[in-house]
């Protein structure tokens, strides 16, 4: 049996049982004071608790009426000889439904349940009670009514202040997985079509003339879009699959342990040596950092491919104890790399979501530099 099923079998249930509350509540003990039966009457209303929660308005109105006939059909004799009136207390049960229809329901029930209580309070007190404490009662049910109005109110605005919370941390959180999700389709294909742009070139330059290397490039070419096809693959069926065991099973593992191979296959694929320099202690780093340190040279290499015009470029990998430092710089001519776009702007993202430092543009002698530093964790942490 599922929640939905369990709770409109607790408000049916509840509901059928409120009538024989009330009757025990009334006449199940002769000798009860007045104060006792009043307080019997508010508390059967907590059966019809599960009717309140699923339809506060009519909830409210089936306290009111249990109210109301309660405080009539009351006996006022028995050892303690009573008065009807002190059952008007009861009235505590309706105010606290009618607190709860102003918190949780649009406004024509608020002014539908406020003069249901009203008018209901108004004729019990007026037919049951005293000359002299009419006015009184009046004007106590009034204070109740104001004061469940006002705390109705304050839970109203919590509750939907707490939902505008929920509601946009939802937004960020969809917000900042299609942005990382955006920079990894970009990172993990614009690499790959760089190469290939470059490759069918050359094929197209010496398919008559060069057979041998035109054939050299169409098999490049074909070897660079069934990795590019088996990561897009990977990436979509990480999307449509959640991961039993709660780990982010959309990241790929690529880290600086990969940027030998990286380095390699651009200069085997597209003409562009890669010369990688290391320096400072080797020590295991945390995967997001090793992840983000491996795209942003992935897409540096790729612009400088792609706009640099030259044939070699400088990757620097500097650790220290506290920070990463990436610097990839060219001699070329740069061309529209010095435009950010969204290559440029990726790199930024992942740097900024690390803490860290990011600049690129072209150098004054000539040439073009990326440069971003990332905060480390201290060793052991």
């Amino acid at each position: 049996m599922n929640t939905t099923s369990t709770s409109r079998g607790a408000a049916w249930g509840g509901l059928a049982l409120y009538p024989l509350a009330l009757s025990l509540a009334l006449f199940g003990f002769s000798f009860v004071a007045p104060e006792v039966r009043a307080f019997g009457v508010a508390l059967s209303a907590v059966l019809l608790t599960g009717v309140v929660r699923r339809t506060p308005l009519p909830g409210l109105a089936l306290i009111l009426v249990g109210t109301l006939v309660a405080a009539f059909v009351q006996p006022s004799g028995g050892y303690w000889g009573g008065s009807r009136e002190v059952t008007l207390l009861a009235f505590g049960a309706a105010d606290v439904a009618l607190g709860h229809l102003i918190a949780t329901r649009p406004r024509w029930q608020w002014y539908t349940g406020i003069g249901l209580s009203f008018v209901a309070q108004t004729v019990g007190i007026a037919s049951l009670a005293q000359a002299g404490n009419l006015v009184g009662g009046v004007a106590v049910a009034v204070l109740a009514l104001l004061v469940a109005c006002m705390v109705g109110l304050l839970a109203g605005e919590r509750r939907t202040h707490a939902e505008a919370l929920r509601t946009r941390a939802v937004t960020e959180a969809v917000t900042a997985e299609r942005l990382r999700i955006a920079r990894e389709l970009h990172d993990m294909v614009s690499h790959s079509i760089g190469v290939i742009a470059i490759q069918s070139g050359v094929a197209a330059r010496v398919v008559e003339t060069r057979p041998r290397e035109a054939r050299e490039a169409l098999s490049a070419i074909e070897d660079t879009s069934r990795e590019t096809l088996a990561g897009l693959r990977r990436t979509l069926v990480a999307l449509r699959e959640a991961d039993p065991d709660g780990t982010d099973s959309l990241a790929p593992s690529a880290g600086l342990g990969d940027l030998d191979a990286l380095a390699a296959a651009t200069g085997r694929d597209a003409g562009v040596r890669v010369d990688l320099v290391r320096t400072g202690p080797e020590r295991p780093l945390p995967s997001d950092i090793e992840l983000a340190a491996y795209r942003i040279v992935q897409e540096s290499l790729t612009n400088v491919v792609k706009h640099a015009h030259v044939d070699a470029c400088r990757v620097a990998v500097r650790r220290s104890d506290d920070a990463l430092v990436l610097e990839i710089t060219d001699a070329g001519t740069g061309g529209s790399a010095t435009v950010p776009g969204m290559g440029i702007t990726g790199m930024r993202e992942r740097v900024s979501l690390l803490h860290g430092e990011f600049s690129a543009g072209p150098e004054p002698e000539g040439g073009f530099r990326v440069t971003a530093r990332i905060p480390l964790p201290e060793a052991g942490r």
